[in-house]
């Protein structure tokens, strides 16, 4: 129990800080991530590499990617709210995906 809490202190802390401005702030709810802390030689081996990929294996990392956006939505959650059952887990994860727009009504 004591490590998740420090798990969970951790990845508050650093949600914390990533509150939209108006510099990073695009839409609905994205931000725009800098990738200027990338090394040139480095972004440059990485165009390189998503060029040469397939339509089927960009769509593969897309769908990677948003699994994986929502696992850490859903372990924030469960962090925040440790009583929650799944159902409110799950309720909270839609909510969020609609934000800043509220549950279509089928969905409530």
């Amino acid at each position: 129990m004591q490590a998740n809490q420090g798990a969970c202190a951790t990845l508050l802390a650093h949600f914390s800080t990533c509150r939209p401005t108006s510099a990073n702030w695009l839409s609905g709810n994205m931000w725009a991530v800098s990738v200027t802390d990338t090394n040139p030689l480095a972004q440059r081996a990485l165009l390189q590499i998503q060029l040469a990929m397939t339509g089927e294996q960009r769509l593969l990392m897309a769908l990677e990617m948003s699994l994986f956006a929502r696992a850490l939505a859903e372990a924030r959650i469960r962090c925040e709210h440790p009583g929650w059952t799944e159902t409110q887990v799950a309720r909270e994860l839609l909510r969020l995906a609609f934000l800043p727009e509220p549950l279509p009504s089928g969905l409530q």
